[in-house]
């Protein structure tokens, strides 16, 4: 693998003496564009107006002396990444000290010896146009890596809309219920996210994860015989155990699901805790596990307050919609039993917006 053929590379050398320069220019013009300057500001024009592949810069100069130069140069967004190599007759480690501090790559001592002037000079822009090269070839394999995580979370996204799409066409639930609750989880954890015990978990990474893995709460649903999934009254006490699997049967399709990707990630994680967690009750009265407080996974603590709000406010065949006063009250109401107290003060300080998601993404009959 080798860097492509570049155009000759531009040298500008800085020196407020004239043979110098003259010397310099003679040497260097057969294999590169030579620009001269022979003060520091000159130089900073120069550099700046069309930077150059590399810089010889003279350390003692009236007016700006070279550190100055090179101070600018490096602070400088335009010009931070030119080579300086210092061109100086001093000798005293404390020079070569300071030029390597303000950001120079090599020195070259005075008198000048034409090839170490000639080998350093090719080698600094050897090293810079491979970096270059890296560098160009760094930002391809990044829009590879970016190109193939959007066909990634595509696939993704596809596949969360199959496995709703199958749970909606056995449920009474429509479409509208899915987005709802997705984005009821997504605003729950967004303003959770701003008290500082949350901010370091509720990324907004992590924020997403749960709203796309939102829709996938009643998957499990899928192995619940019609007539019970389907049946209009209320279900006796033997239906509504068999009812419940459907939390872990959800959990064990998904742990299913990442055994055939190889691999689980994140997202299924979270998909899996929303599944399997998100009939809990904050006092530990829920199903399958009975587990409660902060045991009860986060993710599947906003689920439980976003279906049941969700729930509340839908009509089903066995009863009609609350109004938003009736659904809110029992939300409340559930605050440190049914509900984590965190979950539903939030809750509390977004209403609005739930409504206004409640709103645009009604059910129309």
């Amino acid at each position: 693998m080798t860097p492509p053929d570049k155009p000759r590379a531009t040298i500008l050398v800085v020196d407020d003496t004239p043979l110098n320069l003259s010397v310099l220019t003679h040497l260097l013009k057969d294999q590169y564009r030579v620009k001269v300057a022979s003060n520091g500001p000159k130089a900073l024009a120069l550099a700046s107006a069309a930077p150059p592949d590399l810089i010889l810069l003279d350390i003692m100069m009236p007016e700006m002396d070279g550190f100055e130069v090179c101070r600018r140069l490096k602070a400088d967004p335009v010009t931070r990444h030119i080579p300086v190599i210092f061109l100086t007759a001093r000798t005293d480690l404390a020079a070569e000290e300071e030029g390597f501090a303000v950001g120079a790559v090599d020195f070259v001592h005075k008198p000048i010896s034409p090839p170490i002037v000639a080998a350093r000079v090719k080698t600094h822009l050897d090293i810079q146009s491979w970096q270059a090269f890296l560098q160009d070839r760094n930002a391809w394999l990044q829009q590879q890596v970016d190109l193939r995580l959007s066909e990634i979370n595509h696939l993704q996204d596809a596949a969360i809309c199959v496995m709703v799409s199958l749970a909606e066409f056995r449920d009474e639930t429509t479409g509208n219920h899915i987005r709802r609750t997705q984005e009821y989880v997504r605003l729950l954890g967004v303003e959770l996210a701003r008290l500082p015990q949350y901010r370091t978990r509720l990324t907004p990474g992590y924020i997403e994860k749960m709203s796309k893995s939102a829709p996938l709460h009643d998957i499990g649903k899928i192995a619940i015989p019609d007539e019970i999934l389907l049946k209009p009254g209320k279900h006796t006490s033997a239906e509504f155990t068999i009812m419940k699997t459907h939390s872990r049967c959800g959990y064990d399709m998904l742990v299913q699901a990442g055994a055939l990707m190889g691999e689980r990630g994140q997202f299924l994680d979270v998909a899996m805790e929303i599944a399997r967690s998100h009939h809990e009750k904050w006092d530990g009265s829920g199903y399958p596990d009975a587990l409660a407080g902060h045991a009860i996974p986060l993710s599947a603590r906003l689920m439980a307050l976003a279906d049941v709000f969700d729930a509340l406010l839908s009509r089903r065949p066995y009863k009609e919609p609350m109004r938003i006063d009736e659904a809110s009250a029992i939300i409340v109401a559930g605050r440190g039993l049914h509900f984590d107290p965190d979950v539903v003060d939030a809750f509390l300080m977004i209403r609005p917006e739930f409504e206004r998601v409640a709103a645009q993404w009604a059910d129309h009959a």
